[in-house]
């Protein structure tokens, strides 16, 4: 048995559709690729599979998610899509922030991302702490991810491997610089460098 998705009206699809065009001239534009993958992916990797709390539920639209420790600098990336969030109200924060995710790796060259809409909002923002401390090893992936989320090796991988994206800025994580040479380009570099 396949997996079952939330089932969105024929509006809200053609809302996706609009919306997804003026991402990806945003985000071409405005060069921040790596911003929004990180907002899509700090926003899904608070999910405890155990609680069935946290997760991509558009909480990070809340100061009290963007003053979590490794969400630093989150709050610039929310105020840019703000106004075109608000040409689309039809459309879940949730959906909109894993949308834009979507888009960043897709104007990267990265592969295609399967996009399955219908998450409904939360307002309650999940725990600081949810999020794997930098400075840690693959014991605390494993903690984080797979006691956590319910992730296996390959996927703790696959999902790193989104660093490939952007760069470290002291002032966010206490690191500095690209992880790759080209950290504007969606590819497998990260495993090798």
């Amino acid at each position: 048995m396949g997996k079952s998705y939330p089932s969105v009206s024929e509006d809200y699809k053609k809302a996706l559709d609009k919306c997804k065009r003026k991402l990806r001239a945003f985000i071409a534009e405005k060069n921040c690729a790596p911003l929004m993958l990180r907002l899509a992916w700090h926003s899904a990797g608070t999910f405890d599979v155990k609680t069935k709390t946290g997760g991509p539920f558009g909480t990070m639209r809340h100061k009290a998610e963007q003053s979590h420790a490794a969400n630093n600098g989150l709050d610039k990336a929310v105020v840019w899509l703000e106004p075109i969030k608000e040409q689309f109200p039809i459309l879940s924060y949730g959906d909109f922030y894993q949308l834009a995710g979507v888009v960043a790796v897709e104007i990267t060259g990265g592969p295609d991302v399967p996009f399955h809409p219908g998450r409904k909002d939360k307002d309650e923002p999940p725990l600081e702490g949810r999020l794997p401390d930098a400075t840690k090893g693959a014991d605390h992936l494993r903690n984080v991810f797979g006691a956590t989320m319910g992730l296996g090796d390959k996927e703790i991988v696959a999902l790193s491997g989104a660093h490939t994206l952007g760069r470290c800025h002291k002032e966010r994580s206490g690191f500095e610089g690209p992880w790759t040479a080209n950290p504007l380009v969606f590819d497998n570099s990260y495993f090798n460098f």
